[in-house]
């Protein structure tokens, strides 16, 4: 791996009182420094033009008229990438931020390279309350937007970027040019796969300091940016409900987001909370999904012997998001284990206390996980359970931030081949049981399914869990 090469940017608009002693602090650290001036007015703009010094690592670069504070930072970024660069401090020049904290956000850097570091400001009394509650109004929009609580704060413009990620991104969109900058390009990195870690830093508004924040056109350019990544993120959403020719074709992603969004609101404000906050997306599936429509309405006029109407489907779609929220609410805790029973309590007992292992194949009817999230801890490990690759990883990676052990014993069945099949065997006389499902076709072809009535017409129903259940010779539930 290459070494990482980290310089500063500094970016200002008639600050420069302070920005002698945070070039200092920076230069201190070995980094190489970029002030970019957006068009400061004088005495700033003469007083800032005299820490042009390349030669001492210090390199000034002038707007003639006010950019914004987006348009000066990137054009930072841009000048550190081209100098060769891999990672950019970025801090205010206006003297609010604790430069002793400079060497922690560059350890963490140089331990989480990948990773966009930023500071998580704690504030003193200094703070006006207007500030205080803009800020936790953007908190709120911003975990909605990226369906986590990672981002502490978004507001804060003391950072260190990988400079690969965000030279990524702006080549594909177009962030925030002004004081929605810091939010805007954080959320769209976050969406992007680039972590986010969170370090806390003093922060102060020091006596006499100029703000550049100009209440009426930033709060409004900031509620604009919040719309836009709020119907960003549903589009991110609505991507799960693509045409796809088979199951194992659709993207991933939309169906992670869907997941990230239940858990989320589920944790806020509860099942009937998140129910109502989810009501939106899940008519954006309903409108956009014309093919999933289709196949709803297919179902559930054979299923009720009548033709089904709009709100009919709209209902069912309503049915899958209840399932995701509590199957959320089981895993973090909030079912109890009582939540789930059986009719026949007598013959779970004898499975239970056999020695020997079974196959066990389920279906996507009712709430299969709900049940396993609400087996006791033994038996949960008991289980081995055969999974999608394609739609396994995200879900595990969402499941292990609540429950760790929700993501143990998963095989991918793309993986199968005479060493699984050993393994499974080995399990079996253990006494595991071999969780699949009996109901999802392969994406290999009709060679590997068979043809059958079910609800008036044929359908394909998979061979793999019979063949599978015949070659480990045990019994089959």
């Amino acid at each position: 791996m290459a070494p990482i090469r980290i310089c500063a940017v500094v970016p200002t608009h008639n600050h420069h009182q302070a920005l002698g002693g945070i070039i200092a602090a920076l230069r201190a650290e070995g980094l190489a420094v970029f002030v970019i001036d957006d068009g400061s007015a004088e005495p700033a703009a003469s007083a800032i033009a005299t820490v042009h010094a390349p030669d001492a690592g210090v390199t000034v670069h002038r707007f003639a008229s006010n950019q914004g504070k987006g348009v000066a930072v990137t054009t930072g970024f841009r000048l550190a990438w081209e100098a060769g660069f891999t990672h950019a401090v970025q801090i205010d020049a206006d003297g609010q931020h604790d430069t002793t904290a400079l060497p922690a956000l560059l350890e963490h850097s140089r331990r989480h390279p990948d990773a966009l570091i930023s500071a998580w400001p704690v504030y003193d009394a200094s703070m006006p309350l207007g500030r205080r509650i803009g800020r936790w109004i953007t908190h709120f929009w911003v975990w909605l937007e990226t369906l986590s609580f990672q981002i502490k704060d978004s507001m804060c413009g003391f950072r260190v970027y990988p400079l690969g990620a965000v030279r990524a991104l702006l080549a594909e969109h177009k962030v925030g040019a002004r004081m929605d900058f810091d939010t805007d390009i954080m959320v769209r990195l976050f969406w992007r796969g680039t972590d986010v870690e969170m370090v806390k830093v003093r922060v102060i508004y020091p006596p006499g300091n100029i703000s550049n924040f100009r209440m009426l056109a930033d709060n409004g350019r900031i509620s604009v940016m919040h719309a836009r990544l709020f119907f960003g993120m549903l589009a991110r959403l609505g991507g799960f409900w693509r045409r796809s020719r088979h199951w194992s074709g659709m993207p991933e992603r939309g169906a992670y987001w869907g997941l990230r969004l239940s858990a989320f609101v589920c944790h806020a404000l509860g099942r009937t909370g998140c129910m109502i906050v989810l009501a939106p997306a899940v008519l954006c599936f309903v409108l956009a999904g014309a093919e999933q429509r289709a196949a709803s309405r297919v179902f559930l006029t054979r299923a009720q012997g009548r033709p089904a109407s709009f709100w009919a489907v709209t209902r069912h779609f309503f049915g899958f998001a209840a399932r995701t929220v509590d199957g959320f609410r089981a895993w973090t805790g909030r079912l109890p284990s009582g939540a789930v029973f059986t009719d026949t309590p007598d013959a779970l007992a004898r499975l239970a206390n056999a020695r020997r292992g079974v196959v066990l194949v389920v279906a996507h009817f009712g709430n299969v996980e709900l049940a396993r999230a609400l087996l006791d801890a033994p038996t949960r490990a008991r289980l081995t359970i055969l999974v999608h690759t394609r739609h396994a990883v995200n879900y595990n990676r969402l499941v292990r931030e609540f429950r760790p052990d929700a993501a143990l014993n998963l095989i991918q069945v793309t993986d199968i081949g005479p060493d699984t099949a050993i393994d499974l065997q080995q399990r079996i006389e253990c006494g595991e049981w071999i969780v699949i499902a009996g109901d999802r076709t392969p994406g290999t072809g009709a060679a590997h399914i068979s043809r059958v009535p079910f609800f008036g017409a044929e359908a394909g129903f998979p061979n793999g869990p019979w063949i599978l259940a015949g070659l480990l010779r045990c019994p089959v539930h």
